[in-house]
């Protein structure tokens, strides 16, 4: 039988000859180990058979198709194929050691591993920030970055410690789907060191901030917590003032949707990243303040419990949060269903019977009603989700869905001021007309205002810069609105809904109900009459009169007859707006410039 000969793969030095001549081997068996650049590499036997001669020693170099040793060909009995012996690659039950140590450091950093902790966690009502991620993505979509990061603390604490008690040192973060999107997800884990932000986990968040902007990633951070720890000793900082991590989250804004959720403690750093957010979600536990107790205790102002620092009825009122919500659970269901306006048209809807708007507005125009009646009445049934409803009370913001698509609506509410338009109220439209932007939402405006708030107690409250952002913003918005007057649209305020001007919309329709006018009737009456209406010296006669003179003045502005100068596009049947808003704001061209950020207020 020929003798089959085994030569050099590459260039290098014997380091050890592993068989002798005689020997007999199986296909697979190592026979020589060369040395090349510092790396072992095995040359196996090709087939079995008997070594009859080696040609090399330990020490010897050789170069590419030297001969190594010669095999005789045969059969060997009882031999396993090199595929089925233990240890090899194709053994899948293997664990070796350097795996077994690396399962054993991840297992460590799960909640199964810290049952003390977890039960500390749970006595308190809330859930850990494993517990909150497993909720909101996705299942088994989650794959976590930096788990086995651990408290730069080495200098103080024993090695054996930090990797039992700071796992990823205190902050969860990775990738995971949320409604079938991937979505980066991050969590102040506030069983390690109460929340704190710690330099690796500041380092962390870098990694997850530019890993979110390359990829276009939503972003969900879970923000409880104490912000800035003091005890790490294993860096050369002085301040930290030079750690990235909030300018890295605050220029994600503008470029991706940013949900932030509170519950309990979230303070200072927590809640600088918090209020970068597009949303805040926030639980009735929570307390959200730009300082803690011990910082405003160090800065002299007084000594106060967490819970009386920005609790949530402060937040919810003052705009702080949009969303308050009773617990985590509600917190995860409410973020994932705020995602899910970005992630484009909704397959199944259904609506409500779009006749009964047509009774939502009293005949009588000096009757209030219910603007949010109307909001539920025309989008998709269970589809609308207000935003800082706590919050400028004098216009609405929501996200909804008609027909599946979403969309963003801002409404006057008449049951405050008349619908009139005070500060907050335009901060709070303005800021979500920037959001809508931003994300790329066409917008529902539901108009029904007899204009700015005026009057000396206003003028107080800086009206003329905040009225201003409305017109600024509507400007310079990429997305198409379309624009539904229900009742009142008179002066500035009105032209403010629609973007600036009632040409602005892609379509600006009216209602019956309907009235425009550069400003309220009555006061362009007794402006427009006040000669007139003095020189009537009976109050009885002065105030029929006046009333005339109003019926007149809602003959000549009532959408009817505005229509026929063409200051509106239409006037429709109410059941008939679901229709005009899918085709006006069908395939618009949204132009490819993005917005630079959306204004936190």
């Amino acid at each position: 039988m020929t003798e089959v000969q085994v030569t050099a793969p590459m260039h290098g030095t014997v380091e050890s000859v592993e068989v002798g001549d005689g020997q007999q081997v199986a296909a697979g068996d190592p026979l020589v180990v060369l040395e090349a650049m510092k790396m072992q590499h095995v040359v196996e036997a090709p087939a079995p058979g008997v070594v009859r001669r080696l040609t090399v020693t330990a020490g010897d170099t050789v170069a590419e198709g030297d001969p190594l040793a010669y095999l005789e060909p045969t059969v060997v009995e009882g031999a396993a194929p090199a595929a089925e012996r233990p240890g090899t690659a194709e053994d899948a039950d293997a664990v070796r050691a350097d795996l077994a140590e690396v399962l054993r450091r991840h297992e460590i950093g799960q909640d199964a591993a810290r049952p003390e902790a977890v039960a500390r966690r749970h006595a308190t009502g809330r859930r850990t920030a494993r517990e909150n991620i497993a909720d909101l993505c996705d299942p088994g979509t989650f794959t976590e970055y930096g788990p086995l990061v651990i408290a730069a603390q080495r200098a103080r604490r024993p090695l054996q410690e930090l990797i039992e008690r700071t796992p990823a040192d205190g902050l969860v973060a990775g990738v995971g789907d949320v409604g079938g999107r991937p979505t980066m997800v991050l969590s102040y884990d506030y069983m390690v060191l109460a929340g704190t932000q710690g330099a690796m986990n500041h380092i962390k968040k870098d990694r997850m901030f530019e890993l979110a902007e390359r990829r276009r990633l939503p972003v969900v951070l879970f923000a409880e917590g104490g912000g800035g720890r003091p005890g790490d000793t294993d860096t050369p900082t002085v301040s930290g003032l030079d750690t990235m991590a909030f300018h890295l989250f605050a220029r994600l804004s503008g470029r991706v949707p940013l949900v932030g959720i509170a519950a309990g403690r979230c303070f200072a750093g927590n809640a600088a990243l918090l209020g970068c957010c597009d949303v805040v979600i926030a639980t009735r536990d929570a307390n959200i303040g730009m300082g803690g107790p011990a910082m405003i205790e160090g800065g002299g102002l007084g000594t106060f419990t967490p819970e009386q620092i920005g609790p949530i009825d402060v937040q919810t009122r003052n705009g702080v949060v949009d969303l308050p919500v009773a617990d985590e659970a509600e917190a995860v269901a409410t973020a994932r269903r705020y995602l899910s306006y970005f992630q484009g048209p909704a397959r199944e809807w259904t609506a409500p019977d779009q006749r009964r708007l047509r009774s939502l507005i009293p005949e009588d125009r000096r009757r209030v009603y219910d603007v949010r009646a109307v909001i539920d009445g025309l989008a998709d049934t269970d589809s609308v989700l207000e935003l800082r409803r706590g919050f400028g009370a004098g216009i609405i913001t929501a996200l909804v869905r008609i027909e599946g698509r979403p969309y963003g609506l801002i409404a006057n509410n008449p049951a405050h001021l008349g619908g009139a338009i005070d500060r907050d109220a335009a901060d709070k439209a303005a800021r979500f007309l920037q959001l809508c932007d931003a994300h790329g939402l066409p917008v529902v405006s539901l108009c029904d205002t007899p204009g700015f708030m005026v009057g000396p107690d206003a003028e107080e409250t800086a009206t003329v810069r905040h009225f201003s952002r409305l017109f600024v913003t509507g400007a310079h918005l990429r997305v198409p609105i379309c624009m539904v007057i229900l009742r009142k649209a008179y002066g500035l305020g009105a032209q403010a809904m629609g973007g600036g001007s009632l040409r602005v919309p892609v379509a600006t329709v009216a209602w019956p109900t309907g009235e425009l006018g550069g400003m309220g009737l009555e006061g362009a009456v007794r402006l427009g009459f006040r000669r007139e209406l003095e020189a009537i010296a009976d109050p009885a006669e002065r105030e029929a009169a006046f009333e005339q003179l109003v019926a007149a003045a809602y003959e000549r502005g009532k959408a009817l007859s505005a229509a026929t100068v063409f200051e509106v596009d239409d006037v429709i049947d109410p059941a008939d707006t679901r229709r005009w808003i899918t085709t006006a704001l069908r395939d618009v061209p949204i132009p490819e410039h993005r917005r630079g950020f959306v204004d936190t207020w």
